[in-house]
Parts: structure tokens; sequence; C-alpha cells
């Protein structure tokens, strides 16, 4: 077997760009298939438009590449494709992203794809078949293909547009319940001393002047998530409330996805920390599902937003072996 450091194989790079990190991931032809050769994490992407967005974007992909470049290895870059958080498929942004990724990775344009982390999602999660993945982290989206091959998304316009659905909106709406409760509007409860706890806040005052700061973030609000989901397991009734209502907006986007691509009974995949990780929410988007699309079916990924990106790396050189 020849040492894949010294083997001069073309490699592609896959990356998943989203806020907090980015995901590189290395692909090789090797033995009658594509094996992984490296992977690595680096720093996260913010919307392009954004203070030092596009710094943001170089360094992402920078950083990431190189944590996932096996040591000594001196295979060529082949292609590189890169699903980032904010980059709208068929848009001026799309060709910035592509472009800015080009620069980073030394390759020709043509080598070099950008989209929407959604889009390298859905291809990961169900090669080219017809199915609808959400995504629900930091923020949110839906998108599904259908047969045809048509798209069509919903959600993800940003936390200052939209957000249902997300770990910011369960933290946000935790915070707006804890002011309520403050104020005498509801009765006060143990989700507003939960969360007024991790943020060091005593009075209405003081978060106000926490949430105001320069510096803080949606990913902040999106960090206190698991307060409210652990508080709905111990049975508040409050956060519940907020799960419930996330969720609803959660399987409202789906089912809107569903009725645009004529898929009555879609198979779903979940993507996203919150609905991988928060136990109770998730279970609220199933009951949620059910409800919006009895006969949807959810599914496990076949790969996911990595594989997806390197799909489109393999697609963009016509790298497909015989």
């Amino acid at each position: 077997m020849t040492d894949s450091t010294t083997d001069t194989t073309p490699v592609l790079a896959g990356f998943d760009a989203g806020q907090t990190h980015c995901r590189c991931r290395l692909s090789r032809w090797t033995g009658g298939g594509w094996h992984v050769v490296g992977e690595g994490t680096g720093s996260g992407v913010s919307h392009l438009d954004a203070s030092g967005g596009e710094e943001r974007f170089r360094e992402a992909i920078r950083s990431s590449l190189q944590a996932a470049w096996p040591h000594g290895c001196q295979a060529p870059l082949a292609a590189a494709a890169v699903g980032a958080s904010g980059v709208e498929a068929g848009t001026a942004l799309q060709t910035r992203a592509a472009s800015l990724l080009h620069e980073v990775v030394n390759l020709p344009e043509g080598r070099c794809v950008a989209t929407g982390d959604e889009r390298t999602a859905l291809r990961g999660a169900f090669a080219d078949q017809a199915g609808i993945v959400l995504i629900s982290g930091t923020g949110m989206i839906v998108v599904g293909r259908n047969t045809l091959g048509e798209e069509h998304r919903c959600g993800g316009w940003g936390w200052r547009l939209d957000g249902a659905g997300s770990a910011f909106d369960l933290g946000h709406q935790g915070l707006q319940v804890s002011l309520r409760m403050a104020d005498g509007r509801l009765a006060d409860g143990p989700l507003r001393q939960r969360l007024w706890e991790s943020l060091g806040c005593r009075t209405a005052d003081a978060l106000k002047t926490l949430v105001v700061q320069q510096d803080h973030q949606p990913a902040d609000l999106a960090r206190l998530a698991p307060l409210v989901d652990e508080a709905a397991a111990q049975g508040d009734r409050e956060a519940r409330r907020i799960l419930d209502r996330s969720a609803f907006a959660l399987a409202e986007a789906a089912s809107a996805v569903a009725r645009q691509l004529s898929l009555n009974e879609p198979n779903l995949c979940a993507h996203g920390g919150a609905l991988l990780n928060l136990r109770e929410f998730n279970g609220a988007v199933h009951q949620a599902m059910q409800q919006h699309l009895p006969g949807a079916r959810w599914t496990q990924p076949l790969g996911d937003a990595c594989d997806g990106a390197l799909a489109l790396a393999r697609d963009c050189c016509q790298l497909t072996p015989h």
C-alpha cells in the first residue's frame, strides 16, 4: 500500500464553514474508491458583508485546510468546494465566496465551488435523491430536493429577520420570558433564575446592559438553549411552551419546502446541534412534524456537509474514475 505522505494522487478538499468553526475533509481516489486522507477544524465565518467578513472567510479556509493536511503529504490539490453560512446560491455573494476560496487554495476558479452550507448538507445527506434537511444550530434553515432535481429552501435569513426554530431562538425566547417574569407579566419561576445565573445577572437592567454590548453575538444566546431544554425536561411549563413554539416554526418551514417541491411523504434528515443534542427540543420537532407532514419519514443521512462539499468538488473537475 502506498504511504499517504508520498502518494502524489490529487486530493479534493471539502469545507463545511459555519459561524462557530470550519471543518475541512480531504479525500483521494485510492484502491477503487474515495478515501479520507485528512480532517481538521479551523475558525468560523460570518456573513461576507459583515465587518471583517472576507478575512474571516479566508482564515476559516486557511486554518481548517492546514489542520486537515497530512504531515509531509506531497499530493497536489485538484479541486475544492465549500458550503458556508450566509452564502446564498445564485447571488453575487456566491461568486465572491468562490473567488475567495480560489485565492486561499491557489487553484483555477473553475476548480473552486462555493455555496450555502445548507446545500452541501442536502447533498451529503441524500446524494442525488429526493429529501428534506432540517438544520437547527445557532441559526436555522430547511432545504429540500425533489426527484426532478429542483431545490427549495425556507428560513435562514439571519437572526435579525428570522431564526425561529434555532438554538438562538430558544435562548432569545428564554430571555424574553425571563423579563416578563421579572416585571410581573408572568409569575416568576426557575427558568428565569437558571438563565440569569448563567449570565451572571441579578437584575433586568444588568441583563439589558449585557445584551447591548457590541461583542454580544447570536451565538451567546444560542448557548442558553440547553438550559431551556433542561428546564422543559424538569417540567417547567414556560420552557416547554418555548420549545413547542420553536419546533412548530421549524416544522412549518419543512412543510412549506415539501409543498413547493410536491413531496407528499418526504424523507427527512436532522442536522445541527440543537436538533441533534437537545433531547426535549428534538422530541418537540418530531411531534410538530407529525402534525404538519404525517407521511414524512426520518432517515439517517448518507453523509454530512463535508461529504456534500467533496461531491461538489468531484463534480466541478469531473473526477469520477472509471
